[in-house]
């Protein structure tokens, strides 16, 4: 018999089997192979074993079992090397996904990984995918990243974008969050904020999946007595899987994934598959949560340090200066003494000198500066005696207006205009009036000691930031140093001009937790800016308290 098959040839040629072709050369000396591969599917064999069966051989019956038997082998063998194969991809993926997620630890870089995994055709290949996190009180679940597309326009583009860039996963997730995290959090915006949901709802589909650990297939959602309607109004899709995010018995949140635009069918290995790759991910997500937390915690203590220090340095500052007024309040007691003798044997020696005597002067000269030195004894009595302020509500204003009236004559003397700027709109401030009206006379006196040939002094009242600032400005001459916002507590008093009174004011400011910052630029003029609290305390009518 003659058959029209190649079945029967150890070796054929390549004009004899058109079914072989390029790269398949070994076939043509491999009966085995070539009859396994290509014959048992070529039409010619077919009619072999037609002509074979009408022969009436005894084969004839049986070959055509063995045949059908061979391809559904063939075909069992083909479906399982493609399942090994998808297996071994996603196997992969995943390795190539945890190893990214092992290696970060900022939370938005995590969840930019996550999404892209979820949605990208590399990765599981769903259309859209929701975030929702468990807040810090452990109460909610709220809404927190969503991404995909939003219709089938705007997937067409996206997916076009991505067979242009042909990006592997990695730098598809990198990308995304460089550029596009987010926009997808306000892209999502509306649906995201109704996605919060108390977790003391147990019955809620969402805080079920997460109870029982277990992802949920849900199907029919909107005819589905199990599943919240205002949850399936919220992502307008009938199918949808949930897959919950628990770390060492810790529930982190869930993710919500769908195929919103092309309605492919969620298959229970796309379960399999979520879940498994959703415990590397919810451990991620807590390392990375942690890791935020214990960098806010760390900004904390590291501020309390800052803090505790500036209070340490405070307190050495004003033992330092408690030690000073000790010293100048004993100095202080001891030359008033003296100098109340000399004041008073030069005002009586004044009295009976004549007008035109040439001795006039030098007592008149005497009694002035003995004057002006009580004055300042009197200064740094008073505040060696109120170490501890008495504070209480004032206007500042008014405190402002008060001190220029108090040194008016000194002013005019030396030809020195005085000019008010005050916030009318001001509220009061709770401080120790008599100290703050030393460091504002003091600063005046600053001010006038420096402009020995007259000049202008503006004094300013503005609230700033919840503080009220008395900002007072001069047109003295340069002083020694080009600008300063702090100084020494031994600092030499001649650069300052205003010798021990800016040094004691100083130590009041800080003392109170406010400031004195003094600005003295090298071509002139000096900016003295004390910086008081606002009162804040009210009686129960709401008046204010205080003088």
């Amino acid at each position: 018999m003659e058959w029209k098959c190649c079945w029967n040839r150890n070796v054929i040629e390549p004009a004899d089997c058109p079914n072989i072709g390029e790269g398949e050369e070994i076939l043509f000396s491999s009966l085995q192979r070539r009859v396994i591969e290509k014959c048992v599917d070529c039409p010619l064999f077919a009619e072999d074993l037609k002509a074979l069966r009408d022969s009436g051989h005894p084969l004839a019956a049986v070959l055509p079992m063995v045949v059908a038997e061979l391809q559904e082998q063939r075909s069992r063998l083909q479906s399982m090397v493609g399942f090994l194969d998808s297996k071994d991809r996603e196997i992969k993926f995943l390795h190539e996904i945890s190893l990214v997620l092992q290696t970060s630890v900022d939370l938005d870089e995590v969840l930019s990984v996550v999404m892209t995994a979820i949605t990208a055709g590399k990765g599981f290949g769903m259309n859209r995918a929701f975030l929702l996190l468990t807040d810090k009180e452990r109460k909610h679940l709220r809404g927190y990243l969503g991404v995909g597309p939003r219709n089938y326009g705007e997937a067409w583009f996206i997916w076009d974008e991505i067979s242009r860039d042909d990006f592997t996963l990695k730098e598809m997730a990198k990308n995304f969050y460089q550029t596009k995290f987010t926009s997808e959090k306000q892209k999502f915006h509306d649906i995201l904020e109704n996605l919060t949901i108390p977790l003391s709802e147990h019955d809620h589909i969402l805080v079920r999946a997460l109870r029982e650990k277990k992802p949920l297939l849900v199907e029919n959602a909107f005819h589905n007595p199990d599943c919240d309607y205002s949850l399936t109004q919220t992502l307008g899709v009938d199918t949808f899987l949930i897959t919950p995010l628990v770390s060492r018995n810790r529930r982190i949140g869930v993710i919500i994934s769908d195929n919103c635009v092309t309605h492919k069918p969620i298959t229970p290995q796309d379960v399999q598959s979520l879940e498994t790759f959703a415990f590397p991910v919810a451990f991620a997500i807590e390392r990375a949560s942690l890791y935020e937390r214990l960098q806010e915690e760390l900004l904390k203590v590291t501020a309390a340090n800052v803090k505790l220090k500036e209070q340490q340095e405070l307190i050495v500052r004003m033992e330092r200066m408690a030690l000073v007024g000790k010293i100048t309040s004993s100095i202080a007691h001891s030359i008033r003494n003296p100098l109340m003798i000399i004041g008073g044997f030069a005002r009586t020696l004044l009295k009976g000198t004549d007008e035109g005597d040439p001795r006039r002067e030098y007592l008149e000269s005497i009694v002035r500066e003995a004057r002006q030195l009580d004055e300042v004894l009197d200064e740094v009595l008073s505040y060696s005696d109120s170490l501890y302020p008495t504070l209480d509500s004032w206007d500042v204003n008014q405190l402002v207006s008060t001190g220029c009236r108090e040194l008016d004559s000194r002013l005019q003397e030396r030809r020195i205009a005085c000019r008010l700027r005050l916030d009318a709109e001001l509220p009061s401030a709770r401080i120790d009036y008599k100290q703050v009206s030393f460091c504002l006379r003091s600063i005046l006196t600053s001010s006038m000691d420096r402009m020995p040939d007259g000049g202008e002094i503006v004094i300013e009242t503005r609230l700033e930031g919840g503080w009220i600032v008395v900002e007072v400005r001069d047109t003295g001459r340069p002083g020694s140093s080009n600008g300063m916002s702090t100084f020494s507590s031994f600092a030499p008093p001649q650069e300052l001009g205003g010798g021990l009174g800016l040094e004691v004011c100083k130590a009041i400011m800080e003392k109170h937790g406010n400031s004195l910052i003094i600005e003295t630029p090298p071509d002139g003029g000096a900016r003295y800016v004390l910086k008081l609290p606002v009162n804040r305390e009210e009686e129960p009518h709401g008046t204010i308290v205080g003088g």
